[in-house]
């Protein structure tokens, strides 16, 4: 038997998130085209006959601009120290960059790495040979695998190399557990999902959700979820309420189907649009939202 963490980590944007879930085969994750959606460690557990794969989904790591993004970046940190696999996703389409490359230049020789060149099904052939002519710069990589997170695409190939590089031992989680994150945890992501994808451009990324109520009834397989969705402007509100609270429907709409298949009953989900300035630069009000920089070292 084999088991062990492997800490996925890259850019913003380059698939890390949809990577995972497709790994895992659940959705542990949120996914979003814009870019620092995760910031937090998130974990999932693959489980097969010889082998327990613990995958860690990393915020992609970037220059922070506030607090919030000082603490994505040094969950990243954290999570590759701890990590016995760093699994770094490249962008296809956008290639090796000078941040890439000084990330990954920091792990040579250090611990076991896995290059995945994600988004093989979105560019052409010849720019794929050319990423991957690029990453041959890596030469001491363990291996540098062609992927489609998305499709899933040589995910086979990439397991088998990771698993190559994993310590023997005994699981780490029970079979029947796929993410570390409690069902609260993954409620407050699923509602900031679903603003992020229907609010598309119009708020940027200061938008975070607190779960003020999460129980099931006593007498009835039904769950009341009541959750602050957290702005950091006056002028944010308006818009994530819409008008007539159209766009505020929209978001629990579209929410409460997924909160359904997470804890498989009825919802009964309420929302209501907070303002909280600055948030991201407010060690007290991030800690409230589950971004405690206490919590990475």
């Amino acid at each position: 038997m084999k088991s062990g963490f492997i800490c996925i980590a890259g850019l913003p944007n380059a698939g890390k998130s949809t990577l995972i879930n497709t790994l895992v085969g659940e959705k542990v994750a949120i996914v979003s085209w814009r870019p620092q959606t995760t910031r937090n460690n998130i974990l999932g557990i693959l489980n097969a006959d010889d082998c327990q794969f613990v995958f860690v989904d990393t915020p992609g790591f970037h220059k922070p601009k506030n607090q919030l993004g000082e603490y994505m970046n040094k969950t990243v940190s954290s999570s590759v120290k701890d990590a016995d696999v760093l699994l770094y996703v490249v962008d296809a389409a956008k290639g090796v960059s000078d941040a890439d490359v000084k990330f990954l230049e920091g792990y040579e020789g250090k611990m076991p790495v896995v290059i995945a060149l994600n988004k093989e099904d979105a560019v052409t052939r010849n720019t794929l040979f050319d990423a991957l002519k690029d990453l041959n710069r890596f030469g001491w990589a363990n291996a540098i695998i062609p992927i489609s997170a998305k499709k899933g695409e040589g995910v086979d190939t990439l397991l088998e190399e990771v698993k190559k590089l994993l310590p023997e031992g005994e699981k780490l989680y029970p079979d029947d557990v796929y993410t570390d994150k409690s069902m609260r945890f993954m409620a407050a992501e699923i509602i900031r999902e679903k603003g992020l994808y229907l609010l598309d451009k119009e708020i940027p990324y200061g938008l975070g959700v607190e779960i003020v109520d999460f129980k099931k009834r006593e007498d009835k397989p039904i769950w009341d979820i009541n959750a602050d969705i957290i702005v950091e402007k006056q002028s944010h509100k308006s818009i994530v309420i819409g008008k007539g609270g159209s766009m505020l429907k929209q978001i629990a709409s579209g929410a409460r189907e997924d909160l359904e298949k997470l804890v498989g009953d009825k919802v009964f989900l309420t929302l209501y649009v907070k303002v909280k300035s600055q948030w991201r630069d407010s060690e007290y009000l991030m800690k409230e939202l589950g971004y405690n920089l206490k919590d990475v070292k």
